[in-house]
């Protein structure tokens, strides 16, 4: 008795219908996969693609997916991976055939209607432009891998005016259909007025011009209020909150300036926003001083259904000296691995690829890290802008100039975000279009280059298909609600 072919798709149960898995990532990639997905349109032959990533996950179901290209992920059967193996070589369809599996093969980039050329879909032009705005450089936290000094300088409300004058400027000479504004610091909850001042400032300005906008607050959550809450969910304003363990773990890379430990007012703080329907991004910074700790977050993450990111520690000029939270490899892998293992015993409906390992984006392929240098703008405290926030205090322009992200893409001097196609190591790696050789200033931080893989590549690949596995397994679960 032959097993009816069944081929599932990352979309179908994604839970989330952005595929960068709405982590505040900064990524430039489309999500759009642009294949051909109804077989009538190209009544031809057919050919399966090659160097397509194989991956069992158990004895019945494989993971496959297009390195090449930005569409779904797919999770294939043995009698539906038969079907594909039969395209080997081109061929026509038979008039039996399960033409809906034949279309998802084509909607994944699994097979290509011969005569067609296959689509390299990584450098598709980002179609969000996002910003960061520094409302203050004041923090009532000293992280541990804090890179600023904390002076007491705040953003006027005439240079955040501007400062959303100047993302759209850019935003329409560049011909973006979606802004995303960051609210940030320090620790931006100490402006929340200026937040919901220019909230409606940039509003007024979307309306005006015919852009669509997505706001996030970027917080560590200990100044979070009832009212704050509530008002960020009447606006429609997502928020995101810092957590890097539970209890202790936390407590030693987040303490509040006296030194005591911040991880019981900011879980308050996260079940306080969820009373309200306020549902808050988790961003977890991993280092070799809490991995250990990560299956407890996760579980308590996972508990709350809670959307998360998985961010490894940057060292800079100002932690250095933790010599303690440097990522060491084995540390880091036993301790994702041990989350993993959390993950797949409580898997979320929600899509997570977008977020999972540091600034690999699994959910969607693509030629750079992050936007820097593409399609983001960091605005300091007074009107200065830099292409990236950890280079808040290198400046290349200012809120004055007619199109500040031109003036960003074309510098040469700062941080250089180049296409993994021109990094060493990378080029023939079948991960470079989902992991696109890692942050560009950790590895020039560790190696002086730009042009160069990560220094935390055997890090990524040992994790790649584990949080593969996972997302086929999520799938599997999800396929029969």
């Amino acid at each position: 008795m032959t097993t009816k072919p069944i081929l599932l798709l990352s979309s179908q149960f994604a839970g989330n219908p952005d595929k960068d898995g709405d982590c505040d990532c900064d990524c430039a990639c489309s999500s759009s996969s642009g294949f051909i997905s109804d077989i009538a349109v190209f009544p031809n032959s057919f050919l399966s693609l090659p160097n397509l990533h194989h991956q069992q996950i158990n004895d019945e179901y494989c993971l496959i997916f297009n390195p090449k290209n930005n569409a779904d992920i797919a999770v294939l059967n043995s009698s539906a991976l038969n079907i594909l193996e039969s395209f080997r070589l081109p061929r026509t369809l038979n008039d039996d055939e399960d033409k809906d599996i034949i279309n998802k093969m084509l909607r994944s980039g699994l097979l290509l209607a011969e005569g067609l050329n296959e689509q390299n879909l990584c450098d598709a032009p980002p179609r969000t432009l996002s910003a960061w705005l520094h409302l203050t450089d004041r923090c009532n936290l000293r992280c541990s891998y804090c890179y600023l000094p904390h002076v007491r300088e705040d953003m006027l409300s005439e240079t955040g005016r501007a400062a959303i004058d100047a993302i759209f400027r850019s935003a329409i000479a560049n011909k973006f259909n979606q802004i995303k504004l960051k609210y940030a610091g320090g620790e931006s909850l100490l402006r929340f007025p200026l937040i919901l001042e220019l909230h409606a400032y940039a509003g007024q300005l979307a309306k005006e011009h015919g852009l669509s906008i997505d706001e996030v607050v970027l917080s560590n959550g200990t100044l979070l209020t009832d009212e704050m809450a509530i008002t960020l969910k009447s606006l429609n304003i997502r928020l995101m909150i810092s957590m890097d363990g539970k209890g202790h773990y936390h407590d030693s890379q987040r303490p509040y300036a006296g030194g005591h430990g911040s991880f019981k007012d900011v879980s308050d703080a996260v079940d306080m926003a969820l009373s309200y329907e306020l549902v808050p991004n988790i961003s977890v910074t991993v280092s070799s001083r809490t991995a250990e700790g990560l299956p407890d977050i996760m579980e308590w993450i996972l508990e709350r259904e809670l959307p998360f990111s998985l961010n490894f520690y940057r060292e800079n000029e100002l932690s250095a000296s933790h010599v303690d939270m440097q990522l060491d490899e084995q540390k880091i892998i036993n301790g994702m691995k041990a989350a993993f293992k959390v993950i797949e015993n409580n898997l979320p409906q929600s899509g997570f690829l977008g977020g999972i390992i540091d600034k690999a984006n699994l959910s969607t392929s693509h030629t750079h890290t992050c936007g820097v240098g593409q399609n983001y703008l960091v605005f300091d405290q007074n009107g200065q802008v830099a292409k990236c926030q950890m280079h808040i205090r290198k400046p290349i322009t200012n809120i004055h100039v007619e199109d500040p992200l031109t003036v960003i893409r074309t510098d040469q001097i700062g941080i250089q975000n180049i296409s993994v196609d021109e990094k060493e190591g990378c080029k023939t790696c079948e991960w470079k279009y989902w992991c696109t050789g890692g942050c560009p200033l950790a590895t020039h931080r560790a190696t002086g280059r730009y042009d160069v893989k990560s220094p935390n590549c055997n890090i990524y690949k040992a994790l790649y298909p584990e949080a593969l596995k996972l997302e086929g397994l999520r799938l599997l679960k999800y396929s029969s609600r």
